[in-house]
């Protein structure tokens, strides 16, 4: 019996370990790793330029493009977690948002999170949740076609909140913009604390003030 359960357990732990996934690469470098439709993602950067962008495959595939080699060489791009919920971290003690630029294609929909302290961030066609946040910059979120939003909240402490969506621009001191619709399904946050955030696309069939 004993042996029966050792055995038991050898085999959930190589399970497990199997939907387990790990890479690590330096800027420069692709990496691409699969990742499920309605995955939860959670991006974590230091500052720089990030463009996500949602594509009909169930794979992440992350570029890095640096203006300096030194940079290139010092950046490294990690990924960890499984299938339907993992990390993507950018680490580098050089890093530049004026010469380093990443690119991030993910499944369509997803559920993403995003933290960094200053920056450029467009969000593209990506169907989900989303929860962005950077202490300095510019948040840009755009979906050609499906705007499904159950609850959106979008603020700045010092700048602008431009929800051309909603044909509502808001700015200056501590603005926020809110709308809610009962017909949507996802829920938008993004907060910048100083900057300006944009919020693009097609606007929706049916829309109610906070």
């Amino acid at each position: 019996m004993n042996i029966l359960n050792i055995v038991g357990g050898a085999t959930l732990c190589a399970s497990t370990l199997a939907g387990f996934s790990q890479s690590s690469v330096r800027c420069g470098q692709p990496l691409d790793a699969p990742l499920q439709r309605g995955a939860e993602l959670t991006i974590v950067s230091l500052s720089t330029e990030i463009e996500v962008v949602g594509t009909d495959h169930d794979a992440i595939h992350v570029s890095c493009r640096a203006d300096d080699p030194n940079t290139a060489d010092d950046v490294r791009i990690q990924f960890s977690g499984t299938a339907d919920h993992a990390r993507l971290t950018f680490t580098g003690s050089r890093f530049n948002h004026n010469n380093l630029h990443l690119r991030v294609e993910v499944p369509r929909k997803l559920d993403l999170a995003l933290r960094m302290p200053a920056g450029d961030v467009k969000v593209e066609e990506i169907e989900g949740n989303k929860d962005i946040q950077l202490t300095a910059g510019q948040i840009s979120i755009s979906a050609a076609h499906a705007w499904d939003y159950k609850d959106v909240n979008a603020s700045v402490d010092i700048g602008q909140v431009n929800a051309q969506v909603y044909g509502a621009n808001k700015g200056g001191f501590f603005r926020a913009f809110r709308k809610q619709n009962n017909h949507g399904e996802y829920r938008l946050h993004a907060h910048v604390m100083t900057g300006q955030i944009d919020l693009l696309g097609k606007n929706p069939n049916s829309v109610a003030d906070e």
